[in-house]
């Protein structure tokens, strides 16, 4: 197994106008509890609290990129509401999310799928950013967004954001 499969993948920032569109598709309150895996800069979990009142915890591997998080909801005056910190997402507790947030390859999204169905509350909103969890669970909603840039590239491009409610466990 390589790295990427190990860490999801490197850091690639989401697009401001895909953190946004990706919060409201999960209907973001300031009652929830956003948890974003593989947080990078920390942009999804600052955003749900700026914008939407939200608390947020980030998980990501690379310790700069936590410390530089942590240090943005300082000086934001987040840091009562969000904390970031430097933790493997497979092993990462996320029981308290009522939204969890990812932009993570498609080798990780597999490997988090039971996890999400094992350890998330019946109806707590999953949000994708490009990658879905392959043919065994298939998203409630899927939205393309148009985008003037992506990767730091200009051009025309999309990107596709998606929606999973965790459903009731089934009875045997």
């Amino acid at each position: 197994m390589h790295a990427e499969a190990l860490d999801g993948g490197p850091f690639v920032p989401t697009p401001q106008p895909v953190v946004d569109a990706m919060l409201k598709l999960a209907g973001v309150t300031a009652r929830d509890t956003v948890v974003d895996l593989g947080s990078g800069d920390g942009r999804i979990v600052l955003t749900a609290a700026r914008v939407h009142g939200a608390r947020g915890r980030g998980i990501e591997l690379d310790a700069e990129l936590v410390d530089s998080s942590n240090a943005e909801a300082k000086r934001s005056g987040l840091a009562d509401r969000v904390r970031f910190l430097q933790a493997d997402v497979v092993k990462a507790d996320i029981r308290d999310a009522t939204v969890v947030t990812v932009y993570l390859l498609p080798d990780m999204m597999r490997q988090l799928r039971d996890k999400f169905l094992n350890e998330l509350k019946p109806g707590t909103r999953i949000v994708s950013h490009d990658f879905d969890f392959g043919d065994n669970w298939f998203p409630d909603k899927r939205i393309v967004i148009d985008l003037e840039e992506k990767y730091g590239i200009p051009g025309a491009e999309t990107s596709t954001v998606l929606l999973w409610t965790v459903p009731e466990p089934r009875r045997r």
